[in-house]
């Protein structure tokens, strides 16, 4: 076996050409790879002799092939691996800012995969009720109030756009309505699945009612907007992470809260609904950030 000191060669000068081989070589990358990069668009050749089609790099683009071979290991999308090194090439603080970002996507989404498969675990194992039993069940007393709402038809899929979007609407007009006098909610008055569209009403309560409805009549043919009075309910909930409220594993909190009415004799007294009492962009996917909730006639 050969125990000889590797060769070192000295580094080539920011301006020098290096032949595909040489250049991989040096970026730790195969020639494959650069190809690849090349096609997406990522990282071009210098120079390509135009007879015979030989790819020549420049020493100074080692940085960006190594840039994009780790960043295309964080199974990063490629427009957003442009994004980055071409922020990275004029700010390299603004990059890394740009890749904390991308994290932090992946992360809340790995924690929704990850409630998501405990809760298929559970559902195919035939162990529901353990499952349920994860989930502590309360009740509370809302009184009367009022609130500016929109309601519109809406699929599953359409669900995580379109809520945050209206309560952002209504929180916004709360300003003109004597502000906010409580916790967004949004009611489901009839199912939301991939076949059926609800309809789905966002909720925010108000302190001006005159105002609420001066403003509900000026946005009620754009937004279905509206303002009404929610009567005083009592109200059986869970509380669940931020993580726990995509569909569809938030349906094993609802299971939950239902399987508590049944055994506790309790009957419905009003469609189901979701209260978000935190800020919900500040909160990380474990978190809790939101209560399922039904209201309920005491049996």
């Amino acid at each position: 076996m050969d125990h000889s000191e590797p060769v070192r060669r000295p580094a080539p000068a920011a301006g020098e050409l290096l032949t595909i081989g040489a250049f991989a070589a040096r970026a730790r990358l195969s020639p494959k790879a650069l190809r690849l990069y090349d096609r997406l668009g990522l990282l071009a050749p210098a120079q390509v002799d135009e007879v015979t089609g030989y790819r020549y790099y420049r020493a100074d683009q080692i940085e960006r092939a190594r840039l994009v071979f780790l960043l295309r290991r964080l199974d990063m999308p490629l427009a957003r691996i442009a994004e980055v090194v071409e922020r990275q090439e004029a700010d390299g603080a603004g990059a890394a800012d740009l890749v904390a970002a991308y994290w932090a996507d992946v992360e809340e989404r790995l924690a929704g995969q990850r409630t998501l498969a405990h809760y298929l675990r559970g559902r195919l194992s035939g162990r529901s009720s353990e499952l349920y039993a994860k989930f502590e069940i309360r009740t509370v007393d809302v009184p009367e109030q009022w609130v500016i709402t929109e309601t519109r038809h809406t699929l599953v899929d359409e669900l995580p756009l379109w809520i945050p979007a209206s309560l952002g609407r209504l929180e916004e007009a709360a300003g003109e309505c004597g502000g906010s006098t409580g916790s967004p909610f949004t009611v489901y008055h009839s199912v939301v699945s991939d076949e059926s569209d609800g309809p789905v009403e966002c909720c925010v309560p108000v302190a001006d009612v005159a105002a609420a409805r001066a403003w509900a009549a000026e946005h009620a043919r754009a937004w279905g907007a509206a303002a009404r009075l929610e009567p005083a309910r009592r109200l059986a909930y869970t509380r669940i992470t931020k993580a726990q409220v995509a569909a569809p594993q938030i349906h094993a909190a609802y299971e939950a809260v239902e399987a508590w009415m049944a055994r506790e004799g309790h009957s419905y007294a009003g469609p189901c609904r979701e209260i978000y009492f935190t800020d919900w962009d500040a909160a990380t996917p474990e978190d809790e950030a939101c209560d399922v909730a039904f209201p309920i006639t005491p049996g």
